[in-house]
């Protein structure tokens, strides 16, 4: 690597640049390796790591920065859990709750299939009442049963981690039981969103109703075995440590490692950081964290220290344009990033968190973003394979 002829330590330089050389080699670094990243502060020192981490992106993937025609489908705000970074949750009968029905989800996926979308992605707020015949499951089969009889075509990305256990306590069954209807009723993938941050100190804060981390793992895990994909996620920027960002990613990487052990041909599909909003989200954690939106440095730190970590294992990554802006995303596509997401065409979660990178991107938009920085585009199906 080129000298860096600033105030550096000569020592920092050279345990940088071993990992980075290490990593370069298409080895993989230890936690404690990552941990040493993400602690950098030095402009000269981060763009090492950042130039390590585009070319580890150019080796693993590619030059071709991905995209998908997609829908976002938030069915219901209504939830029984009190997150305390949501700003989206409403309780049943309050002022700005919803949940929509099946005739107004079928108008928004006919829309979508019009805009030559390919998936629709849908999940929502954990809805006791939202149930057929006394059991949740099958309200969330009818679902997505109506979805792919009419639009057969569509890939269905949809319920998380969380939703799948919410289901599966709610009728008295277990995550498999849930994970095989919904695969037979026509879901493609799982979202690896609830994911927030792997390590219960954190979950107990800011998530205290959620999933732990071991179920987590346990559903994804178990979504592998039977032949369903998912996506993994992290919320970033809150008040986690780089320890447990970097445990966060040792956590995917075992799920992963062990998806390729057993030869399972569903696994990780994707990694996606999710910076923390916290603009309209609710005061305490607000006011811990003492600003409402991402700081872009920060997240493009992560962004590569990700890459050099799991690209061996998940190559797939991609940024938040909800979350950055679309601008900031496009930075990131020089971080380490090698796809740029979907078009969603509305979005509540986060936006109603305060993000202010909009609800939807056409497909000029991406395209046209992806060109700016000199690389060429191509559409992809959900599952990566390109179009």
């Amino acid at each position: 690597m080129s000298e860096i002829t600033t105030s550096s330590t000569a020592s920092d330089i050279n345990v940088v640049d071993g990992i980075l050389d290490r990593a370069l080699d298409v080895n993989d670094i230890s936690t404690a390796d990552a941990l040493i990243l993400i602690a950098q502060t030095h402009p000269d020192i981060i763009d090492r790591i950042r130039v390590t981490a585009d070319r580890l992106r150019q080796i693993q993937v590619g030059d071709i920065v991905t995209y998908v025609i997609n829908r976002n489908i938030n069915f219901t705000n209504i939830c029984e859990q009190h997150c305390s970074f949501c700003a989206f949750r409403r309780d049943e009968g309050t002022e700005g709750a919803f949940w929509l029905n099946t005739e107004q989800i079928l108008a928004k996926a006919a829309d979508a299939v019009a805009l030559s979308a390919t998936e629709i992605c849908m999940q929502g707020g954990l809805h006791p009442g939202a149930k057929i015949n006394g059991r949740s499951l099958d309200y969330y089969v009818e679902l997505v049963t109506a979805i792919k009889t009419t639009f057969p075509q569509l890939h269905l990305h949809a319920f998380s981690p969380q939703e799948v256990e919410f289901i599966a306590r709610q009728d008295g069954l277990s995550y498999a039981d849930v994970i095989i209807a919904l695969q037979q009723a026509g879901v493609g993938s799982m979202p690896g969103t609830a994911a927030e941050v792997l390590d219960d100190n954190i979950r107990r804060i800011i998530c205290p109703e959620k999933i732990d981390s071991a179920t987590w793992i346990k559903i994804v895990t178990t979504a592998h075995r039977l032949g369903m994909p998912t996506t993994s996620t992290m919320l970033a920027g809150h008040i986690e440590t780089p320890s447990q960002q970097i445990a966060h990613l040792d956590r995917l990487k075992q799920i992963q490692q062990q998806a390729i052990a057993l030869k399972s041909p569903a696994r990780i599909t994707e990694f996606i950081i999710l910076p923390f909003v916290g603009q309209s989200a609710p005061a305490p954690l607000r006011s811990r964290v003492g600003r409402d939106q991402p700081v872009l440095a920060d997240n493009l730190l992560l962004t590569a220290v990700a890459r050099i970590f799991l690209g061996n294992y998940i190559p797939n990554h991609q940024p938040s344009w909800v979350k950055l802006g679309l601008a900031g995303a496009q930075t990131a596509l020089t971080w380490g990033c090698n796809d740029l997401g979907g078009t969603l065409m509305e979005e509540h979660i986060t936006t109603m968190a305060g993000a202010e990178g909009g609800t939807a991107q056409t497909v000029a938009d991406l395209q046209g973003a992806i060109l700016e920085i000199d690389r060429n585009y191509q559409q992809r199906t959900t599952l990566y394979e390109l179009i």
